[in-house]
Parts: structure tokens; C-alpha cells; sequence
């Protein structure tokens, strides 16, 4: 070999042919980082339904106030096959000025065929003429059930809740025509605190509404126009009726009509990605606010059955008619619309 010549390969290889380590397909390496990012987030959701579920369970146990013992539900009656209907009550539990009055009431019926709901609103001081039921505004109801259970009956404070549901259902089921099988009651705490574990919602808020009572805390002051409220605003606008000066004066009407659209909107946010992520707190929120008398077994299956519903698959059905100091006289015609949807629901 003369000084300064290449280097010849091994006799008998040619380097062209020489091999090599071997490197996968681009497209290979790429499909493999896909799939394995595809199995993180398989497991990731994986993991953040269970912790979910866990969550949903201690909520479901707190708020339940029928253990799985008291009531077996057959398979063919469960909210997973038939339509259920239930009483939605508002309770206004702040120090001052709170008490048992339900500020909030709804009516409805869910249908697990069509995965969809009518709900029916209340104005609060309706007068709801039954035979067998004494005059007084429909919020007072539920306050005069618990304090006959109490006084008459000599019930404990737990049994006392647990009858005036059972006693508000029937009333109820009685002046719609439609068989109401669970009561759930949420305090205003609650309302406030799923508002503001959903990172608050964006609301039209339809006038200024400003107004102050010392009395009971309240100081609503909330400008017109479209905004993002948290749950203490979010509450304030639900609730205006009228402002110090009689300027921008509501009405129970109005009230009832900022109710269904405020639980349309945590409905579709609860829907949404980011309300999914935030589903944790709802729980918590939930949990802690709030009690119904259905099984624990049953809760978890109206969850499953009903979770991802949207607004557009609930109509909501705010009564109207006209106020004559001391009540609210209802609409005729819009009743019995309003019993007939509740009705057509339960038979879809």
C-alpha cells in the first residue's frame, strides 16, 4: 500500500453494500409517538373518571337522604328505563333574612328514551288553589309542611325535611297531574359555589339593577350588558325584583325567566370541555349543598343517564300570569300547556 492511498475495505465486502444499523420509517416513528400519546390521554381520562367517580360517590352518599336499605328500585321502574318526575326547590339560607321559604321552584319530568327534560318554573308567590291545601303563597309551602311535622307530628328535624318533600311532591303532583316521585333542595350557597367552580358564566344581564337591603345583606349592583358573572352575581341577577329608587322594576315573571336561563347556561358549560375539567368542584359544590330523597343507587343512574345533556334538549316553561296583591294569579291557558307538557314527557 503506497503512503497516502485510501484505505481499501475488507476483501470480499463492498461498501457499498456494507450494512447498517438499521432505522425505522419516518412514518413508523411517528405512528408509535401518536399511539403512545393516545395511551397517555386513554389513561389520563381513565384515571380522572375514577377519581371522578370516587367524588360522585361520597357526593351521592352526602346528599342522599334514602340509603340503598329503606327502598329497592326495580330494574324496569329505575330513571334508567322510565320517565321520573321531581320537585326542584331553591331554599334561601343565609343568616338574615333566610329561612324555609323556597325562593326557587321547579317542576320536572326527565325521559330516559328521548334523553331529555321539561322543566316547569314557579313564580314564587303564585297561589296554587288545590281542595285540600290552605291559601298561601306557593313559597310558604314548603316552610308550612316542615313546621306541621314538626309541631303536629312531633318529628325530628331529619324526619320533619323528610315529609314536608314527601308532603311539597304531592301537592304538587296533585295540582300538575303527573306522578313526582323525588324531592332535591339546594341551598343558595350551593347555586353560588357550582357558579363558581364552572369559573362563572356569561349572562345578557337585560337591565342596570342595583339594589340595597341592610337588613339581610343584600347589595345587588350589576350593570346592562353582556359579562361573565360568579356565583354571588350570578345569584344577585336571578333574584332583582326592583331597585331603592323604583327605577328598572322586575317581577316574579322576570325572575322565573333569569332562572331558566341561568340553568341553561351551567348546563352547556357543564357540557363543555372546560366544564368537564371542572367537574370535580361541581361535585364538591354539589355535595355540599344539597339533599334528595332517592336512593344512592338511583342518583348515580340519573347521573350516567343524563350526563351530557344540553340545553337544547331541555325545554323550560317559566309560568306566567297576573299579579293581584297578594298573589299571583296564573295564566289558565299556560297552565294547562304547561301541564300537558309535563305530561306528554312522562309518556314519551
Amino acid at each position: 500500500m503506497t503512503q497516502g492511498s485510501a484505505a481499501l475495505p475488507p476483501r470480499g465486502v463492498n461498501a457499498k453494500t456494507a450494512p447498517r444499523s438499521p432505522k425505522p420509517p419516518k412514518k413508523r416513528r411517528v405512528l408509535k409517538v401518536v399511539l403512545l400519546l393516545l395511551l397517555a390521554v386513554i389513561l389520563l381520562i381513565a384515571a380522572y373518571v375514577g377519581f371522578l367517580a370516587t367524588k360522585a360517590n361520597k357526593a351521592i352518599n352526602h346528599i342522599g337522604t334514602v340509603s340503598n336499605n329503606d327502598v329497592q328500585i326495580p330494574v324496569a321502574e329505575s330513571v334508567k328505563k322510565k320517565a321520573v318526575g321531581m320537585v326542584l326547590l331553591g331554599l334561601d339560607t343565609r343568616a338574615k333574612g333566610g329561612g324555609m321559604n323556597t325562593d326557587v321552584m321547579m317542576v320536572a319530568v326527565f325521559n330516559p328514551n328521548s334523553k331529555s327534560a321539561t322543566v316547569i318554573s314557579i313564580p314564587r308567590d303564585t297561589l296554587l288553589e288545590l281542595e285540600g291545601y290552605g291559601e298561601r303563597k306557593a313559597n310558604a309551602n314548603y316552610a308550612t309542611f316542615f313546621s306541621q311535622a314538626r309541631s303536629d307530628k312531633g318529628m325530628d328535624k331529619e324526619a320533619a325535611e323528610a315529609d314536608a318533600k314527601r308532603a311539597i311532591r304531592d301537592m304538587l303532583g296533585k295540582y300538575f297531574g303527573v306522578d313526582l316521585k323525588y324531592t332535591a333542595v339546594v341551598n343558595f350557597k350551593g347555586f353560588e359555589d357550582v357558579v363558581d367552580a364552572l369559573g362563572g358564566i356569561e349572562v345578557n344581564v337585560d337591565m342596570d339593577m342595583k339594589y340595597v337591603d341592610t337588613y339581610d345583606g343584600t347589595n345587588i349592583n350589576l350593570k346592562k350588558g353582556l359579562q361573565t358573572l360568579d356565583g354571588d352575581k350570578t345569584l344577585d341577577f336571578v333574584r332583582y325584583r326592583k331597585s331603592n329608587d323604583g327605577k328598572n322594576m322586575s317581577s316574579d315573571f322576570d325572575r322565573n325567566q333569569r332562572e331558566s336561563e341561568v340553568v341553561a347556561k351551567i348546563v352547556d358549560k357543564m357540557k363543555s370541555l372546560g366544564g368537564i375539567a371542572k367537574m370535580g368542584d361541581v361535585i364538591d359544590a354539589v355535595g355540599d349543598n344539597m339533599s334528595i330523597d332517592m336512593p344512592p343507587k338511583e342518583i348515580q343512574n340519573l347521573m350516567k343517564t343524563y350526563f351530557g345533556i344540553s340545553s337544547t334538549d331541555i325545554q323550560f316553561i317559566p309560568l306566567e300570569g297576573t299579579w293581584k296583591s297578594p298573589y299571583v294569579y296564573l295564566d289558565e291557558t299556560k297552565l294547562s300547556e304547561a301541564r300537558a307538557a309535563l305530561q306528554a314527557k312522562m309518556a314519551e
